[in-house]
């Protein structure tokens, strides 16, 4: 059970090279909403069961782990980074994982304590950047819908490597850089309010061989890469169409 008086760690190089500080407080200023599925937040809240339904089959494959196992992550360290407050480091840690979310906004990390302390939960949340970690490892690093919000993504990406234990899998996921992805996450969701406006910069996207390469680059070896959809009758599902938002999985090499 979580210890509601339980410290939230503050590093000392918060704002460190590959943390955006207006991105920082662009979505600092969200955290009171992050847990309301109908706030700012809503868009993450919809994705979030095709996330963990796409993170439980990797970790099933790359660990061998019995589909019907509850507690997949039981024994393992997690971490997410760009974790806001607390949307996946929540169900990693019912996965059975010891999870540290790490989030550029102390506002967040406020807000993500709380609502763990609320559910019973044990998260180590840390309000500070990827290069704070000074050497810890961890056997999943997951980063959803944030690389797109650095300020270095390959500073970034590297940082995520030397966070992952011999062994490890590391989980991203962001939007690819097409005319879909301008019209649909921009245009359409920003324009009508369902995401707040200034949230994305499209020239900021990276496609699917541009993070490749980053993920090579890093020194680790790509596993798979599927897409993110949108279907009017379903909603968000996986998909072998990246032209959208996409998910990229690697190990070290």
């Amino acid at each position: 059970m979580a210890n509601a008086s339980a410290p939230v760690t503050t590093p000392a190089n918060i704002y460190a090279v590959t943390i955006d500080p207006a991105e920082a407080a662009h979505f600092g200023a969200m955290a009171a909403e992050w847990w309301d599925p109908k706030g700012s937040s809503a868009m993450l809240h919809k994705l979030n069961p095709v996330r963990l339904g796409y993170l439980r089959e990797q970790v099933n494959r790359h660990w061998q782990i019995d589909e019907a196992s509850f507690t997949p992550l039981a024994g393992k360290r997690a971490l997410d980074v760009g974790c806001g407050a607390g949307l996946l480091c929540e169900p990693l840690a019912r996965l059975g994982a010891a999870v540290t979310g790490l989030d550029a906004a102390p506002e967040n990390i406020a807000a993500a304590a709380a609502h763990a302390a609320l559910s019973g939960l044990a998260i180590d949340y840390r309000a500070g950047s990827v290069e704070s970690l000074q050497g810890e490892r961890f056997d999943l690093v997951t980063s959803l819908e944030v690389i797109e919000h650095v300020s270095d993504p390959a500073g970034f990406v590297a940082g995520l490597a030397r966070a992952l234990a011999p062994g490890g899998l590391l989980i991203l996921s962001t939007p690819n850089r097409t005319a879909l992805s301008r019209l649909a996450m921009i245009t359409v969701a920003e324009g009508m309010g369902q995401i707040p406006r200034g949230t994305h910069d499209w020239n900021k996207f990276l496609t699917p061989d541009e993070l490749t390469a980053l993920v090579e680059a890093a020194g680790l070896t790509l596993v798979d890469t599927r897409g993110l959809s949108f279907s009017v009758a379903k909603g968000f599902v996986l998909s072998d169409d990246r032209k959208l938002d996409y998910f990229v999985t690697a190990v070290r090499a």
